[in-house]
């Protein structure tokens, strides 16, 4: 990320959109189970909320500082955090009961990429296990905030069959205007 979007992605003003915007649209009120997995914590902000409602969870991040910064925040709680590719995740098959991603995909580079994070993510849940993805739309503002940094939006009218393509069924795409959230069951 570059370093405007990093600091918004830690401030008070992005944690309470989160809670506004975000998280009323994504995780709230799905079942995750015991052993939850966010794919792409970022600063942490999404991890801080989940964390005290499951029993366990681990976090994957791609960026070494922010996966250790989150680590050291997270040392005695609830919540692992490693430092990992979430398209080659070193997860056993079917671990998790439950998985998130808000807000990063379009942090992903290629859609190649998004479709084989899918394919991971469906591989480390159990069977009927949920996740939980949203992000926003695209947007000449987003586009301009990403400057110098990765920005390949997540088109919402694709995140059905792609995650179908996954391996997941029953999926459930909501949209609004600033963005999308998808429940699906592995």
């Amino acid at each position: 990320m570059n370093a405007a979007h990093l600091d918004f992605c830690g401030s008070d003003e992005w944690r309470q959109m989160l809670v506004e915007l975000v998280l009323p649209y994504a995780p709230a009120g799905v079942q995750l189970g015991d052993e939850v997995l966010e794919v792409g914590p970022g600063p942490g902000l999404v991890t801080d909320h989940l964390r005290t409602s499951v029993t366990r969870m681990v976090a994957i991040e791609l960026d070494e500082s922010l996966a250790d910064a989150l680590r050291a925040r997270c040392a005695g709680s609830n919540v692992e955090v490693v430092h990992g590719d979430a398209t080659d995740m070193p997860f056993a098959d079917g671990r998790f009961t439950g998985a998130v991603s808000c807000t990063m995909l379009h942090h992903v580079p290629t859609t190649q990429l998004q479709d084989q994070l899918f394919a991971e993510v469906a591989r480390v849940l159990a069977p009927g296990a949920r996740f939980v993805a949203s992000d926003s739309v695209a947007s000449a503002d987003l586009a301009a905030f990403h400057e110098d940094d990765v920005y390949n939006p997540v088109e919402p009218a694709t995140v059905a069959r792609r995650l179908e393509a996954a391996g997941f069924h029953t999926v459930d795409v909501k949209s609004h205007e600033l963005g999308w959230a998808a429940t699906a069951i592995r």
